[in-house]
C-alpha cells in the first residue's frame, strides 16, 4: 500500500487499485488523480434520499467515461438517527455496464475484477422510488429500535391513513408481537374509525388495547375551569384531546419499554397541523419528512404486497377528530397543491413570488409560507424521523426560532 501524496494506491501483483474515500467521489479532481490504477474503489457512507441512487450513478458513470477507469461503489447500509444508508453498492465497467449489488439489506457479496472488468454473480435491480421509500423507513425504524434498546414500538392508532401505515411499517420492521397499537377514542371519534382500526389490528395480529379518553379529559377540564372561567371553547380545548393521549402513551411506553413512534406527516409537521406534547409526543417521528401524498402513494403500494391497509382508511377525508364534523381541508390547502407548494418552498428554496409565478394561488402560497415560518418551533421540538427527501427537517434545515427579518 503506497500513499501518493492525499491519493491512497493499492498494489496487489501487477494491479494498481485507486482508492476514494466518501467526499471526493462526488467531485472530478481526487479521481483524476488515479488514472493510472487499473481500477477504483469508493468507499461510502453516503446516505439515503428519493433518487439519491440515481444521482450516485450519473456522477460515477461520467467519472468512468471521462477517465476510463473501472469504478466499485461500496456503500454503508443500515439506519444511523436521522440518517437512512440504503447500500446498494455497484460498480461501473469502461465500457458503462452496471453491476448492481442488493439493497437495503446487510450481507457480504464478491465482486470479481478479471481482464479489466467488473463482475459478479450477486446482481439485483434497485427498487422503484416508492418501494426503496418504504424499504427505507422500515430499515430506520428497526435499527432505531433494535440498536437502541427497546423492547418494541407503541403508537396511537386512529383510524386515519398515517398511523395505519405507520402500523404496517413498524409490523414489517420488527414483527406483529413487538407492536402495539392503542385506539383512545372521544366523544368526536366516528364508529368507522374504531371500525376500521381494529379491522386492520385483526389483518395485522398486534397487540391492542382501547382507552377512553373522555374521563380524562373532562377531568383536565374540571381541573382548568376556574382558569378558563369566562373563555369559550378553541383549539386549547381540541389540542388538550391530543395531549390527553400523548400523555397516555408515554405512561405506557415507560411502564413497558416500548418506544412510541409519532404518525405525524411531513405536510402537517411544515403547516403546524400537530399539536406538541400530543400527537408529537414520542421517540421516533416515522413519517416526519413524508408528505402526506406520499403517504396516499406508500399505503396503496403496500396494499399491493398484501391488503393490511382496510381500503376505507385510504379513500375517507382526512381528520384529526377533534371537534364535530372537523375535516383537514378545512384549515389546509388541498393536499396535492399544499405538498407542492411545500415542496417549491423547503427543497428547491424558491421565493413566494417565485412560485406564485408558477401559476399557485398567491393567497394558498403565502398561507403555507407563513404556517411554515412561524411553526419553527414545533419542529424544533419534534421527534427525531428519518430523512427521505432532498430535503428534511433535519441538519438539512436551518432557520432561526427568533428572527425579526421579513418572510418573503
Amino acid at each position: 500500500m503506497s500513499p501518493l501524496g492525499n491519493d491512497l494506491i493499492i498494489e496487489y501483483r501487477d494491479i494498481k487499485i485507486g482508492v476514494l474515500i466518501c467526499e471526493d467521489i462526488w467531485h472530478s479532481k481526487p479521481i483524476s488523480r488515479l488514472t493510472n490504477c487499473n481500477c477504483v474503489i469508493a468507499l461510502n457512507a453516503s446516505p439515503y434520499h428519493i433518487n439519491k441512487h440515481q444521482q450516485r450513478q450519473e456522477i460515477i458513470k461520467n467519472h468512468v467515461q471521462q477517465f476510463n477507469v473501472p469504478l466499485l461503489y461500496i456503500n454503508q447500509v443500515g439506519g444511523q438517527d436521522d440518517l437512512v444508508f440504503d447500500g446498494a453498492s455497484f460498480a461501473i465497467n469502461s465500457d458503462l455496464s452496471i453491476i448492481q449489488l442488493p439493497s437495503f439489506i446487510e450481507r457480504l457479496d464478491y465482486v470479481e475484477f478479471i481482464n479489466g472488468q467488473f463482475s459478479s454473480s450477486c446482481v439485483s435491480t434497485y427498487p422503484n422510488q416508492l418501494e426503496a421509500t418504504y424499504k427505507a423507513l422500515v430499515i430506520a425504524v428497526r435499527d432505531y429500535i433494535n440498536k437502541n434498546g427497546f423492547k418494541g414500538a407503541l403508537l396511537g392508532l386512529s383510524g386515519g391513513i398515517d398511523s395505519a401505515l405507520t402500523l404496517a411499517i413498524l409490523v414489517d420492521a420488527i414483527g406483529k408481537d413487538k407492536v402495539m397499537a392503542v385506539m383512545m377514542p372521544s366523544v368526536y371519534t366516528k364508529d368507522i374509525s374504531i371500525i376500521d382500526s381494529r379491522d386492520m389490528v385483526r389483518r395485522l395480529g398486534v397487540h391492542y388495547k382501547e382507552i377512553h379518553i373522555q374521563p380524562v379529559f373532562e377531568s383536565f377540564l374540571n381541573s382548568l375551569a376556574p382558569v378558563f372561567v369566562g373563555t369559550t371553547s378553541d383549539t386549547t380545548e381540541e389540542n388538550l384531546q391530543a395531549r390527553t393521549r400523548g400523555t397516555l402513551l408515554m405512561a405506557i411506553s415507560n411502564k413497558f419499554g416500548y418506544l412510541v413512534v409519532t404518525t405525524g406527516n411531513k405536510s402537517e409537521m411544515t403547516t403546524g397541523y400537530a399539536t406538541l406534547y400530543g400527537d408529537m409526543a414520542g421517540g421516533f417521528a416515522l413519517l416526519k419528512d413524508i408528505p402526506k401524498t406520499l403517504v396516499y402513494s406508500l399505503s396503496n403500494w403496500r396494499n399491493i404486497q398484501s391488503e393490511v391497509i382496510p381500503m376505507r382508511i385510504i379513500t375517507r377525508p382526512p381528520s384529526a377528530e377533534l371537534k364535530e364534523n372537523q375535516l383537514d381541508q378545512d384549515s389546509l390547502p388541498e393536499y396535492d397543491i399544499l405538498d407542492k407548494i411545500i415542496d417549491h418552498l423547503v427543497i428547491d428554496k424558491l421565493s413566494v413570488a417565485d412560485i406564485i409565478r408558477l401559476g399557485f394561488n398567491e393567497n394558498d402560497v403565502n398561507k403555507v409560507n407563513h404556517l411554515l415560518r412561524i411553526n419553527e418551533y414545533k419542529r424544533y421540538q419534534a421527534a427525531i424521523g428519518p430523512k427521505i427527501t432532498e430535503c428534511g427537517y433535519t441538519k438539512d434545515w436551518r432557520y432561526p426560532l427568533t428572527n425579526g427579518f421579513l418572510n418573503e
